[in-house]
């Protein structure tokens, strides 16, 4: 198993993580909305290719 990629996939996992916290709860109001929608947005992609990195090097 690499660990960079597990690395970077926890990462793209808190930031996916942090962007929905600040959409399902007004908790952290000094964020605007622009900065959350972009965490979720970018945090869903690194999950993504982050992923499928990690699966496609298992299997070889």
């Amino acid at each position: 198993m690499n660990n960079r990629t597990v690395v970077a996939l926890i990462g793209s996992f808190l930031i996916f993580a942090a962007g929905l916290l600040r959409l399902y709860t007004e908790s952290l109001s000094s964020t605007p909305l622009f900065v959350a929608y972009l965490f979720v947005i970018t945090g869903l992609i690194g999950v993504v290719a982050n992923g499928l990195k990690l699966g496609k090097s298992k299997n070889t």
